[in-house]
């Protein structure tokens, strides 16, 4: 978790103003104590009006609040939309961070962007893409973690014909077709920049990490292919 978003959860896990120790908040948040209590104090300092001590537990001052979530209906519409889609055709992970974040947006919503968007004539159907596994969903989540971490893959990959190769590749970008995700990467074996389509590969082992540099020119390569 980005320590940005770790502020944010600390925030809002006060906000009810019920006293919350800093061993309670660890646990939640998959933090120790010193990070706990070191992320408190720059709240403090920041202006947030935290209350408590070490050892007794911290409240939020009533009266508190995050900023007021501010959509137009056309924005609230689109969040809603691809929060939908996500939850149909995401990995694992995708999939409940999509329904947690569709739950969070339409609960700070203001009353008449809520029901516009809650009855919202748009839906994805996961059925709609049969190429879509359990095995195919769990192995996006790999991907996408490999992406993040700049970690190299070492896959088995089918083509279109059947014929089998064993590959290690430098994971870009993950598309989405309407149907199937694929991944783009540079590949070792090829010496270029390829596509793969992720329900032919099943994933063998994490490479090693590759440099941040190199994740960035393989993204500017993939955007470039994309026409982007």
């Amino acid at each position: 978790m980005r320590r940005a978003d770790r502020l944010f959860q600390i925030v809002d896990l006060l906000r009810p103003g019920r006293l919350t120790t800093a061993g309670d908040l660890a646990g939640r948040l998959e933090v120790s104590e010193r990070t706990i209590y070191r992320d408190i104090a720059d709240l403090i300092g920041s202006g947030v009006p935290i209350e408590g001590a070490a050892g007794a537990g911290y409240l939020m001052r009533a009266g508190y609040d995050l900023p007021p979530l501010m959509l137009t209906r056309d924005e609230a519409s689109a969040l809603v939309a691809g929060a939908r889609m996500m939850r149909a055709f995401g990995g694992t992970m995708m999939q409940r961070a999509a329904g947690e974040a569709l739950d969070k947006i339409l609960a700070v919503l203001p009353p008449d962007l809520k029901t516009q968007a809650t009855e919202m004539p748009l839906y994805a159907i996961g059925k709609a893409a049969p190429d879509l596994s359990p095995d195919t969903r769990a192995r996006l989540d790999q991907i996408e973690a490999a992406i993040t971490n700049r970690h190299a893959l070492d896959i088995a990959y089918a083509r279109e014909d059947g014929t089998p190769s064993t590959r290690r590749i430098q994971p870009g970008v993950l598309l989405f077709w309407g149907k199937v995700w694929t991944i783009g990467a540079w590949c070792d074996l090829r010496q270029d920049y390829r596509g793969f389509r992720v329900d032919r590969m099943d994933i063998l082992g994490i490479g090693p990490t590759f440099t941040l540099a190199r994740a960035r020119e393989i993204g500017r390569e993939m955007d470039a292919l994309r026409g982007v």
